[in-house]
């Protein structure tokens, strides 16, 4: 599309690559030299410069390609720029200085820049070319994972990158058995060392993926229809995959470079001007490019590179590219990493560590001659910044070392929360590593463009705009800069990225009636009716949906198994081996000999390594084969245990009046018919209750969800306890006198709960929320609203499926459980 006849008086300026690297040089040479260039683009793609880094939330379904759209046509043509999509340059006529498309359209150059990128690595193996064997590197490769993920079932990533994990990971949220293949010793091993990668592997297994840890592939096999069917190892052992994807890395692609007779090593080799050592009317720029022997694939020195580069091309002579020192900060499938400098640590360095692995936080700090020269940080990354700013000064850190782990808000008197930590930065401390973007560019367009929203900083600075990691920290910034204007408007957390929607407003639309009459019954009718950002909607929002749906119109809302996590979709709890954990439930932890014989014979028959009485008094059978599952149940006869669910999980008891001579209260039987009402019920969290038959509280009832306690003159109930990694105590509700009583109170709380928590909300988060109050005037002071919770609680768990048996009404797919052969 031709914009504009040539202006003699203007040089021309092509473009090939119409990606990430080679648009930001443009918008950099607009922004100081807009009259300099008649400019044309050439682009392979047929699609305008869209940010390759929000694949991975297009294929998990989060965002639209619309949504993606850096610089859409418009923006070119606002620009007087001539853009050609899905026209792949093939030669470049260096001595008459012509560019040429495959379709033979050409373009004349004075300056020609190359922003080719790179092309993904394709491992050298027999049946490569296979149907179902595709690379993820554009939006071609993301709709085609997209269309596979529809028909098929079983996909294999060959490369545990950032790369191969966001691609399993949308894979698997599209509803596919996701296997990651990977070589090296750990996850992501450039970005993090063993015991991150390690963690990080564990923590994506709890999701659902799988993990072949340095298998070496040796051969793709098809089948009779040419498409491929499953993936061979070195070891000769296989598995089926109807779609493997190749994430095994890049390559500059250097290709029409050598074919123009620019000297080429890895990359196409420039100078500190980013012009080719060949042909100084040649620049290039991003990936492709080879500055000092090295490359790079991270978008912050790629925009370096730009903005060095734009200054050469506007011909003001200044800017040098001298390398860039690379920290990387990402968020892996929801998951916050940071690495920078020498993280992996060697002779004559020191480790700093802390680990909290079941806190889900790793922190290593690698020290040499009294100076940080590397940090590997998951889970908590809020410091990432300031340990790279420590590393790119060379400052000493004698005087803080003691506190050097704890981070910056354990330095003077500068903290995380709220505005002290952005009020502390300098105006040139860097905000937004990718688009190199400081506080105080942030801060002046802030002021005085009148910005009051992230978006607005996004549009205006581009901060925050590309991988997303410093959101929090401009989100402060602009709390602390636009001050009570900021403030003024409250932001309510959104349910997620799909809507802005509260999980409060979600919930009240879904009990809405719609105008007709009708009612909103399912997780499409919701996203249509409000407007939802993606077709899909994400890991994050489709579980929520479910459970708001099927609570609050039992019987009538269906239940969607694939928008549950993989635990409950396969009913049994997944281990880091790929095998299962089965707990049958024991009524109030009591058991007979008949059950024990049952479950050693399950035991003996399944092979089951391990047997393990829990905390909450059942037994769990650990190493169960996921296609043993079904066998497992029937043999055992019992009913489900719901350990794997968000859901009533236990009512641990003591032994109570019946055997204990300081019992009060029968509270074994009480367990029993406490577990017996409720043992179907799901939840937004996991429920745990107690009954202990005297005050000494041999049960724990203190810590549990609900807990009840057996006193002389009948039961105490107390609430919203939790003995996970930071301790709740239960908080005293009321205390009753008979048995049915108790059902009747403890189910009315739960139901309350049910009905207002948010998904994945624990009870003592959600009375955190509304306040103990609240619930003691919806429980105990409306007599006829609380027997109205109860009812409703009995009416949604009458009838509901046992999913170790009831395969049809429990919607259980049981093709998740057979064995494919290959």
């Amino acid at each position: 599309m031709d914009m504009r006849a040539h202006c003699p008086s203007r040089k021309r300026l092509v473009l090939v690559g119409n990606g990430m690297a080679g648009v930001r040089t443009l918008e950099e040479l607009l922004r100081i030299a807009p009259d300099l260039y008649d400019i044309t683009v050439f682009g392979a793609e047929p699609y305008p410069n869209y940010n390759r880094i929000a694949l991975s939330p297009v294929l998990a379904g989060e965002q639209t390609l619309e949504e993606i759209i850096l610089n859409p046509v418009s923006w070119y043509e606002d620009h007087g720029i001539t853009l050609h999509l899905g026209k792949k340059v093939v030669e470049v006529d260096r001595s008459r200085r012509i560019v040429r498309a495959a379709d033979g359209t050409e373009a004349t150059y004075d300056r020609l820049l190359l922003a080719t990128g790179s092309n993904p690595f394709i491992v050298p193996v027999p049946g490569r070319e296979l149907d179902g064997v595709i690379t993820y590197r554009d939006i071609a490769d993301t709709n085609a994972m997209i269309e596979a993920a529809a028909k098929y079932k079983h996909a294999v990533v060959i490369g545990g990158g950032l790369l191969g994990l966001e691609a399993a990971n949308g894979l698997m949220l599209r509803g596919m058995q996701v296997t990651v293949v990977h070589i090296a010793p750990w996850l992501m091993e450039r970005q993090l060392d063993e015991v991150a990668g390690k963690m990080l592997q564990k923590s994506l297994q709890e999701r659902g993926l799988k993990f072949l840890i340095g298998a070496q592939t040796q051969a793709l096999i098809g089948g009779p229809d040419g498409r491929v069917m499953a993936v061979q190892f070195k070891d000769g052992t296989e598995i089926p995959a109807d779609l493997v994807v190749m994430a095994a890395g890049i390559r500059p692609n250097i290709e029409l470079a050598c074919s123009m007779g620019l000297y080429c090593q890895r990359g196409v080799v420039v100078t500190d001007t980013m012009q080719t050592v060949t042909d100084p009317r040649i620049y290039a720029v991003g990936e492709c490019a080879e500055h000092r022997g090295v490359t790079y694939g991270l978008v912050a020195p790629l925009f370096e590179q730009a903005r060095v580069l734009a200054t050469h091309l506007a011909e003001f002579g200044i800017g040098r590219y001298l390398g860039s020192q690379v920290s990387t900060k990402l968020k892996v499938t929801g998951i916050d990493l940071f690495s920078a400098g020498d993280f992996m640590g060697g002779e004559g360095t020191e480790d700093i560590v802390l680990s909290a692995p079941y806190a889900g936080v790793y922190k290593k700090l690698v020290i040499k001659d009294d100076k940080l020269v590397g940090a590997c940080l998951y889970g908590d990354t809020v410091d990432g910044a300031w340990y790279f700013k420590l590393m790119r000064e060379g400052r000493p850190i004698r005087d803080i070392r003691d506190r050097l782990m704890f981070g910056e808000s354990n330095i003077g008197d500068t903290g995380h929360e709220g505005h002290n930590k952005a009020a502390a930065m300098a105006d040139d401390d860097e905000v937004c590593g990718c688009n190199g973007v400081t506080k105080g560019t942030i801060c002046k367009a802030i002021q005085e463009k009148g910005l009051f929203t992230l978006e607005e900083v996004r549009k205006h600075t581009k901060a925050s705009a590309s991988c997303g990691s410093c959101t929090g920290l401009v989100e402060q910034l602009l709390m602390f800069t636009a001050g009570g204007d900021y403030s003024a408007t409250p932001k309510k957390k959104a349910l997620c990225g799909c809507t802005d929607l509260s999980h409060d407003e979600v919930r009240q639309a879904i009990r809405t009636p719609l105008p007709d009459g009708s009612k909103l019954l399912t997780i499409a009718a919701v996203m249509r009716h409000l407007n939802w950002r993606t077709p899909n909607g994400c890991a994050t929002c489709r579980p929520a949906l479910n459970y708001y749906l099927i609570s609050t119109w039992p019987k009538e809302a269906q239940d969607d198994p694939q928008s549950r996590f993989i635990n409950e979709r396969s009913h049994a709890n997944i281990q880091k081996d790929g095998t299962y954990s089965v707990v049958p439930r024991m009524w109030g932890g009591e058991t007979s000999a008949a059950e024990l014989r049952r479950i050693a014979d399950v035991v003996d028959k399944y092979k089951i390594p391990t047997v393990k009485v829990t905390g909450g008094q059942r037994i769990d059978l650990l190493g169960v084969k996921k296609e043993d599952l079904p066998k497992v149940w029937r043999d055992l006869g019992m009913p489900s245990g719901h350990a794997y669910a968000k859901a009533l999980r236990t009512v641990k008891t003591c032994v109570g009046s019946e055997w204990c001579r300081f019992g009060t209260q029968d509270s074994t039987q009480m367990g029993k018919d406490l577990e017996r009402a409720l043992w179907r019920m799901y939840a937004p969290h996991k429920v745990k209750l107690a009954v202990s038959g005297c005050p000494r509280n041999c049960a724990e009832a203190g810590i549990k969800d609900v807990g009840v306690i057996g006193v002389d003159s009948g039961w105490e109930i107390y609430v919203a306890g939790n003995g996970g990694i930071k301790t709740e105590v239960a908080q005293f509700l009321v205390k009753v006198r008979t048995a049915q009583e108790v059902l009747e109170y403890a189910g009315a709380f739960l139901q309350l709960y049910r009905e207002e928590g948010w998904y994945l909300e624990r009870t003592c988060h959600y009375v955190a929320r509304v306040g103990l109050d609240y619930v003691k005037k919806r429980v105990l002071d409306d007599p006829q609203g609380r027997r109205a919770l109860w009812e409703r609680l009995q009416f949604a768990l009458d009838g509901e499926p046992d999913p170790w048996f009831e395969f049809d009404k429990a919607r259980v797919d049981t093709r998740q459980f057979e064995v494919l052969s290959v």
